[in-house]
């Protein structure tokens, strides 16, 4: 399975719980906070609801 590198970019401050929640169970808690995962669905669903605040890599 692919992998990705996930990149914390904007706080989580000022934003609803659920978006929070879903920052720390993908591994980030801080701004530029880095995290390699492999891309299943599941992780790729939590990235899209938080997609405004990461930026997401592909690793070849």
């Amino acid at each position: 399975m692919k992998k990705i590198k996930i990149t914390q970019v904007k706080s989580g401050i000022d934003r609803p719980e659920r978006q929070k929640k879903t920052l720390v169970a993908l591994g980030l808690n801080k701004v530029n906070a880095v995290k390699e995962v492999e891309a299943t669905p599941q992780i790729l669903g939590m990235v899209r609801k938080v997609e405004h605040l990461v930026k997401v890599e592909e690793l070849g």
